[in-house]
Order: C-alpha cells, then structure tokens, then sequence
C-alpha cells in the first residue's frame, strides 16, 4: 500500500523509514565490502598511492551526492506513477497521447521494457557477490577457514531461496534494526581511522577525482567501473518508493545511509593512505581482530538482508510484467497477510537460486565477480534517465530546455560510468546483458503472440452487435442459469461461446462477457475498478479494470459488480473458458523458432480458472484450435 508521505508523522514515520533502511539500502549499504578493494585490488586495480586514494575517494563521494541524493532522491522519485516507482511503472506512463510519433513510444516502451529485465541479472549478480563477499572475511579470521568459502557461501544462499515461500514477515521485522547496526558500525569504523589520517577528508573537493582520470587516462577511465559499485542499489531506492513513500527514503538517505557510507569510505581511504600494504581487502582491514567474528557474521547478516531486497524485487517485477501482459501467468503467492508487497514466484525464485549459485561456482571470488557487476545496473540509469526526460517534458509539461539541461547533466554523470562498465565486457560484465536480453526476447515473444492469437480470435468470432443481431434473427434455446465468458476485448464474442452454441445448440438465459483490462496505474479505486452494462436479450457486459500492481479475483469482481446493479450470483454462475490448442502453421506470423518458444510459454503458463480463483467444479472448458 503506497502511503502519502504528507500525512505520515512521528512513530509512523519513525517505524517507515526503520523498514525503509532495511529493504531499500540493503544493496547500496553493501558495497563498502568490495568497492574499494576493487578499485585498488580488483582486476584492474590501481596503485594505492596518495593521490589516487584521494582520487578514487573524491569519485565516489561526488557519485554518491549526484547520483544518489540529486538524481534520485531529488529528481526521479518525483516522476512517480500514483504512488509507485521503478523502470516499469516509469514505462507505464508513456502513452501515446504523451509521445509522438507513435513509432517513438513504441521505442521508448522497449527499451523500458529492457531496463526491466536487465534488473533480473542484477537480482541473480547482488546476492552472489554480497554474500560471497561477507564471507570471504573468514580467511581474516584464519587462513585455514578459506576452502570453506565456496560451501558456506553456496548453503547460505541455498538456504536464503529455499526459505522464500515460507514468506519472510517475521524475519522481516528485523531488517530494519540489523541494517541500522550494520550502518552504525560502518559509521565507527569509519571514523576510527578518519580520526588518526583526517588529511582523507580533502577528499570532498571534486578536483581531486578529476586529477585522477586526467593523470590516470585509461586505466583512471576503468576504474570508474570498480567506483560505480558504491552507488549499485540506487535503482532499488526509486523502485521501492511505493512501499514506503518519499518522506521516509530520503528521511533515513541523508540522516543514516549517507553519512555511514561516506565515513566508512573515507575511513577506507584513511588506512590506505597509512598503510596501503594491509589493503588487500580495505574494509575488513578497519576492523580490530577482537571483533573480526561478530563482524563476518554481522555482514553475512546485512549481505542476506540485501539479498533478499532484490529477490523480492524479482517477484514484484514479474507480478508487474503478468499484469501488464508481458509474461505468462504464474502462480503468485502471498507470503504476509499484513503485508501486500510480500509475494512469492515459484518460477523465478528457482531460476535465481540456479543461476546466482552458478555465478559463485563459476566466478569463484568476488573480486571475479565485481567484473560481471554494474554494467546492468548503469544501463538501467542511463535508460531512466531518458524516460525521466520524456515524462518531465510531455506529461508534466516541463520546458524542453529545462528538461534538456538536466538530463544532459545526468547524462554527464551516467555515461562515464556505463562506458567503463562496458569495458568489463569480455570479462564477465557479459552474463547481465544476456539475461537481460533472455527476459526481453521472452517478454517480446509472449506479447506478439498474445497479440497474434487475439487477431485470429477476432477474425473467427462476431462483433458483439453482430451477435445480438444473430440471435435476434435466429434465436437459440434458452436454459435458465448465468454463464460468464471471459473476453479478450469489450466488444468481441469469445470463441468458447459460439462453440457452444455451435454444438449444444442452447443459451443461458443471462450471458456475462467479462473483460479484465489492466491499466497503467499501479491501483484502480474499487468504485472505477468495474463498468457494467445490460445489452438487452439476456446478455451484460461487464469491463473490470485493474492495476498493475493489483491481481484480478473474480469473486471481487463480482462482489463490485453487485453495487452496479448486476446480480450476479459467484456459486450458480458457470464459467465458460476457451481451451486453446495451439499449433505452427506453414507461414507463420512470427519466426518458427519464436513461435516454439511461444508454445513452450503458453503450455507451461498457469491456466486462467486457477490464476482469477474459479472454482474448479463451476468451469467448463471449450476447445479452440488455432494456428500462429
């Protein structure tokens, strides 16, 4: 439920943004385990000399400022959709009366569409390189522990999966005080070392991060791939906005999240400069050795934390993405009573659980998999940020030169980063992309083919008024009772009906055509969900509309359709449902291998009597064959 951030105050507001820092800062609060390693150690590490500590310190505390709390927290959060955020719901609102020419939007609904399932990589790249990377820290404890890295790290996330259809409500609850521990302690660590090199804090003037790519070049160039790790998670802060609202994301951003990120890095950048010799893994170096065990379990515990964040994400992405017709229906399970955001996909919780474990098995070290990192999510910002200008110019009528300029600045800032990313390629960055681009083919395929099948639909049935004028010349027997066809559209008769008129020769006596649109806000109020109409001869029509967020019930539905004065009863209706066999024809619409990708989906979705809650003893099947 998206709560107006206007009228939360005191222990609300206190009680948001203590669960807010525990599912939105998850990611980013993360990335002091690695950041700076990488950038020093990693692959394409640099010298950890005085000038370049300083540098790479000024990189990622001017990253954190722009992208973090301007960008994000100051701009993208306003470009809400009633309530909601993320990529998606960003997508759903271009319209075409928003972007002209129409080729245009379709462009831009694309690429928004791919910044979606680019976040698919990401949610299977986050947990196994945070949680990888929280245990390595074993080995500080004592060299003998480090061939147990793999296996812990393997049941640790095993463990994570397989506990999310048990839903994680109760465990939830202390997510928010585990992270602000995690972010206090960043804080002290941080500031212990700041207190004994304080020359680290010259590190705020940006001139020092643009001294380190002059002098640097190339390789200064590269090692912005490793520096965009610290703000890796900004995009969960603008998807989880409707959880929890503006006020208590940008509340605990600047009072909690930032400042111990900020001291942490500098407390970091403090020990380089000190004793670069003992950096090989900066953050557990702040560390004294008589807290190094509560410490390796405490960021184990913040790693599961962000992971689960992502994972969640993962579930409310695909939610979004079968509402909006760009997945296959599955089955969602809701895990908390008390909380609606809570969901469980079987599918894609397997699929992430198999391939996050095989980056660990493959990768090996997090050092190794830093370089698979961050190319998905800097692809992401790029493509929200062109969505942002389009939205800020066409829907709220911004002056395209106001819009020009801003975009411009944060396209300055997002680029460098996306560009040193992408040199990271061939060395993993490779496998986010594929993903992404398997989740985008998939989404493609499974909406044209939906598309295909409703034109074939459309060119077998008659029009609704076609119908009425059949039935008027040549009426069929009437039986009494009430019969619901579920319709692909507000005017089409379904196959299923005239299948059944065509062999049983009968007709009930009132005729229910239900039509479940989904629109592109997240809810539809209940007194606009339903538009329901008599068409005279026994027959209504009845146009449920939901949000992309909101799952379609029927009992709801006809519950709503009673106060518009249909009286429809849910234990005497039977529901009427086509059963579609579907086959490849010689010339297919699509290409033959899509097309068998398509039956693949279809064959495997959830049946629709099971995905609206029908009771299984009130459907009766209809077979229809059709060609693609």
């Amino acid at each position: 439920m998206n709560i107006p951030s206007k009228k939360i105050h005191g222990k609300q507001l206190t009680a948001l943004s203590l669960a807010a820092l525990g599912v939105v800062f998850g990611d980013i609060g993360t990335s002091p385990l690695y950041t700076m390693q990488e950038c020093f150690y990693g692959e394409y590490g640099i010298t950890a000399s005085a000038d370049n500590v300083l540098g790479v310190l000024s990189l990622i505390f001017w990253a954190l400022l722009l992208i973090v709390s301007v960008k994000y927290l100051g701009f993208i959060l306003r470009a809400d959709n009633e309530g909601e955020g993320g990529v998606l719901a960003l997508t759903a609102l271009i319209k075409p009366k928003n972007v002209k020419p129409r080729t245009l939007q379709w462009a831009l609904v694309g690429i928004g569409l791919f910044a979606a399932c680019l976040l698919y990589g990401d949610g299977m790249i986050t947990p196994a390189i945070s949680v990888l990377s929280a245990v390595e820290g074993v080995k500080h404890i004592t060299p003998l522990l480090e061939p147990y890295i793999l296996p812990a790290t393997i049941i640790i996330l095993a463990g994570l999966f397989l506990l999310q259809k048990r839903g994680t409500a109760k465990v939830g609850r202390l997510f928010g005080p585990v992270m602000l521990l995690w972010f206090c302690v960043l804080a002290v660590l941080g500031i212990a070392q700041i207190v004994n090199c304080p020359r680290v804090l010259a590190a705020v003037f940006p001139w020092y991060g643009l001294s380190f790519l002059l002098v640097n070049k190339v390789h200064g160039f590269i090692v912005l791939g490793a520096v965009f790790l610290a703000v890796t998670g900004a995009e969960a802060i603008y998807a989880d906005m409707g959880h929890f609202g503006k006020r208590p994301i940008r509340l605990v951003w600047f009072l909690v999240a930032f400042p111990a990120l900020v001291l942490n890095y500098f407390g970091q950048g403090a020990l380089l400069l000190a004793n670069p010799e003992k950096g090989t893994n900066p953050f557990y170096a702040l560390v004294p050795d008589w807290a190094m065990i509560p410490m390796v379990l405490l960021a184990t515990c913040a790693t599961i934390i962000a992971s689960q964040a992502v994972i969640t994400g993962s579930f409310s992405l695909s939610r979004q993405a079968i509402q909006l017709g760009y997945l296959p229906r599955m089955r969602i399970t809701h895990t908390s009573s008390a909380h609606m955001g809570q969901i469980y996909v079987g599918p894609v919780n397997w699929a992430l659980m198999l391939c996050t474990i095989g980056l660990v098995l493959g990768f090996q070290s997090s050092s190794k998999l830093a370089a698979a990192y961050g190319v998905a999510v800097s692809a992401t910002m790029l493509i929200t940020t062109t969505l942002f200008f389009v939205v800020a110019s066409k829907r709220w009528g911004w002056n395209r030169l106001t819009a020009g300029v801003l975009t411009a600045i944060f396209f300055a800032v997002d680029l460098p980063f996306f560009g040193a990313n992408m040199s990271k390629i061939f060395h993993g960055a490779w496998f986010a992309l594929a993903i992404g681009g398997f989740f985008f083919l998939i989404m493609l395929t499974w909406e044209q083919g939906r598309e295909i099948l409703g034109n074939k639909m459309r060119s077998l049935t008659p029009k609704l008024d076609e119908f009425k004028e059949m039935l008027a010349n040549n009426p069929p027997q009437r039986i009494n009772g009430q019969a619901v066809f579920l319709t692909r559209g507000h005017d089409i008769v379904p196959a299923a009906l005239m299948h059944n008129l065509k062999h049983n020769k009968i007709l009930h006596s009132e005729v229910v055509f239900l039509n479940i649109r989904t629109e592109e806000i997240p809810r539809v109020p209940n007194f606009e969900k339903i538009e329901a109409e008599k068409l005279g001869a026994g027959l209504y029509r009845i146009i449920a509309h939901y949000g992309f967020m909101e799952e379609p019930k029927i009992d709801t539905i006809f519950a709503l359709s009673r106060s518009k004065g249909l009286n429809l009863d849910m234990k005497e209706a039977s529901f009427f449902l086509g059963r579609e066999k579907l086959s490849i024809g010689e010339h297919p619409e699509m290409w033959r291998w899509r097309s068998q990708l398509f039956l693949f989906l279809a064959r495997n979705a959830m049946d629709a009597a099971a995905f609206f809650d029908i009771p299984s003893d009130q459907v009766i099947e209809v077979g229809v064959q059709l060609e693609l």
